[in-house]
């Protein structure tokens, strides 16, 4: 009788650390123990309330070429496209973000980016598969926008792939993180019109032969972290059409709220 009531008490027990184990895991997706806006941050920190509070993100209905908000619901007859996608539609197919880029949200993403603070990374995958939750659930590979080898060297990690490796990881998805390459060791594109942007990304990107076999056919979900006028992402999604992918769609983890409207 005790050995039963022995194996009884051990099952209870386990199903109370799993249900607990699932409650702190939703809870912590929302509101974590540990932010990183705080000193004490850790690899599964989110943001403090006031800092939460402060991002907006991007909600239904999007535009599906550019992910901008649209500013109603038009019902089930309205164009899922802004004029703009619809006049001139991107080289990718569609494309989503989690928050608008803003005083809010760039101090988080620069302090990522540039300050060396890869804490952020999985917070940002997070955002990223709520908000391409859509995109996800089509895609066939996830691949990161890629940096030259001397950005590479200068800054010792690709933001865009630490936040596409625990994104497709938690999809079930294939992670390709060199089936682009970056060819071209471009300006910035800080301060450079839309028009500039594209030249100055232009033919920066190729498909490496063993991302070429990975690809073919497959529909790839690209990963960046911000998109601007949507040159980057529009480049690496025409080398990865023309070396044979189905189609790609973005994911960033913020858009430039007038991403469509800067000066040409």
């Amino acid at each position: 009788m005790d050995a039963q009531h022995g194996v009884w008490r051990a099952a209870w027990k386990g199903a109370g650390v799993q249900l607990r184990g699932l409650g702190r895991a939703a809870a912590d997706l929302i509101l974590p123990p540990m932010a990183h806006d705080s000193r004490e941050a850790t690899a599964a920190a989110g943001l403090t309330p006031d800092a939460w509070s402060r991002i907006v993100f991007l909600e239904a209905p999007v535009c599906d070429g550019c992910g901008a908000a649209f500013e109603y619901d038009g019902g089930a007859f309205a164009e899922n496209r802004c004029a703009a996608c619809l006049a001139q539609p991107y080289g990718f197919d569609r494309a989503r973000a989690a928050c608008v880029y803003d005083d809010a949200s760039r101090g988080l993403i620069l302090r990522y980016k540039h300050g060396d603070q890869q804490q952020f990374a999985p917070l940002f995958a997070r955002w990223i598969g709520r908000a391409a939750a859509e995109l996800l659930a089509e895609a066939d590979v996830v691949a990161p926008v890629p940096l030259h080898p001397f950005r590479l060297l200068s800054r010792r990690f690709n933001q865009a792939a630490e936040i596409a490796r625990p994104l497709a990881r938690a999809a079930g998805l294939d992670y390709v993180p060199d089936a682009l390459v970056r060819i071209a060791h471009t300006d910035s594109q800080g301060g450079k019109s839309r028009r500039g942007r594209r030249l100055n990304v232009k033919k920066a990107f190729a498909v490496t032969e063993a991302g070429r076999r990975r690809i073919k056919g497959r529909r790839i979900l690209l990963v960046d972290d911000v998109l601007t006028t949507g040159a980057t992402g529009e480049a690496c999604a025409r080398a990865l059409i023309d070396a044979g992918a189905r189609a790609v769609d973005l994911a960033v983890i913020a858009r430039v709220k007038n991403a469509r409207q800067l000066s040409i």
